[in-house]
């Protein structure tokens, strides 16, 4: 009814007499005061963590209604924006967290969040000093702005949302958010999906060994690969990769190794970023007809191999299969419930601060919206009768 404040909610109670009935209060009833919702918002409900049982009451009933079937899942993420001045952020090393100023509650919420040395660490380039914990992100082709990122899982049967998380507006803390999910709706409900969909954002290298080698999921998500190249040089899908000999072969059959000599003490050949170098000979790239195309500006050919690699595979595998095909078509259902959260529901924009706000936000939104799938596609009862 385009209420958007509790200040107003309650002015309204007061006059509308339809109000008044379904809050149970009588004509000389007492109506709270506005103030009493955010006490007991910032005080009881997060305590009580209240609005998670909601949710998670309301996805049981889904489930027994039979609108979740349990077998694919998809993820993905949107991002909307903090209730925070695009135009009043500055420097993250700039700010001085002991002025007395910045004494908000969100402030405050993000200081308890990092210890001095996160904090260190973690400082943004561009901070807002209403809401530090918000992200200075940008759409493709759109203004930038402090934002959060709303992630979604979902069941791909009827779109039923089965978890929410609130991160920052980063990449990394998206993805990451996938695991808590999962994990959290396993340990709630002892459910695991067979597949889990998602898009290029899902397919790094440990996001896809976690699915694979730890839950056991089919990972229906294209692969993070940057070893394709656009000139007509060989890329390393073409050489062949041997598990037994530990040895990548080139077009022209010379082996690519991740040491040539032995030692007597055996040594670790992954990187810090978790992949393992093969390299060529020298010798045999010299005399090699394929040198102009493989390596012209190197003495040798390298290949980075990532020590999930096999997980990798996995995914190249099935994204040739039929089932991928559909799993692409079912992805869009988590887009259709952004687009629903954004343009009907008007959650484009946040109304609290802070990482639990959002949290709070974004948790009761997804109530809703399943909360109108069940309206949608349950049956319904007799029509009453007066």
């Amino acid at each position: 009814y385009g209420i958007r404040s509790e200040r107003r909610l309650c002015e309204e109670v007061h006059l509308n007499l339809a109000y008044r009935w379904f809050c149970r209060l009588g004509l000389e009833d007492e109506v709270p005061n506005h103030s009493t919702f955010s006490k007991n918002r910032h005080g009881r409900f997060r305590d009580s963590d209240l609005f998670r049982w909601l949710f998670n009451e309301v996805l049981r009933r889904c489930m027994a209604a039979g609108l979740v079937k349990g077998e694919g899942f998809a993820v993905d993420a949107s991002i909307i924006k903090a209730d925070a001045s695009r135009q009043r952020g500055v420097a993250g090393d700039e700010v001085d967290w002991n002025d007395p100023k910045l004494s908000s509650r969100a402030v405050r919420e993000y200081l308890e969040a990092l210890d001095e040395e996160a904090l260190a660490e973690a400082l943004p380039k561009k901070i807002s000093l209403t809401d530090p914990q918000s992200r200075w992100t940008a759409a493709p082709g759109g203004p930038a702005f402090f934002a959060y990122s709303t992630n979604y899982l979902i069941d791909t049967e009827h779109g039923v949302i089965m978890d929410v998380e609130a991160t920052p507006a980063h990449r990394t803390a998206e993805v990451d958010s996938t695991r808590t999910m999962v994990e959290r709706v396993e340990a709630q409900f002892d459910l695991t999906p067979e597949r889990l969909i998602g898009d290029t954002a899902y397919g790094t290298a440990p996001m896809l060994a976690w699915m694979v080698e730890e839950k056991d999921i089919e990972p229906h998500v294209p692969v993070w690969d940057k070893t394709e190249r656009k000139d007509d040089s060989l890329s390393s899908n073409d050489f062949h990769w041997s598990q037994d000999a530990n040895e990548y072969r080139c077009p022209a059959g010379k082996p690519l190794r991740s040491e040539w000599r032995a030692f007597t003490q055996q040594r670790s050949r992954v990187t810090k970023a978790k992949t393992v170098i093969y390299r060529s000979s020298q010798t045999d790239c010299a005399t090699c007809p394929l040198k102009a195309k493989c390596c012209p500006n190197t003495p040798n050919r390298k290949i980075v191999r990532s020590i999930h690699e096999a997980a990798r595979d996995v995914a190249r595998r099935i994204a040739k299969t039929p089932e991928y095909l559909v799993s692409r078509c079912e992805r869009k259902k988590v887009e259709m419930l952004f687009a629903h959260l954004k343009r009907i529901m008007k959650l484009d924009r946040l109304r609290l601060r802070g990482l639990t706000g959002a949290t709070d936000e974004f948790t009761l939104a997804a109530m809703v919206q399943n909360l109108r799938r069940m309206a949608k596609l349950l049956p319904q009862g007799p029509p009453l009768t007066g």
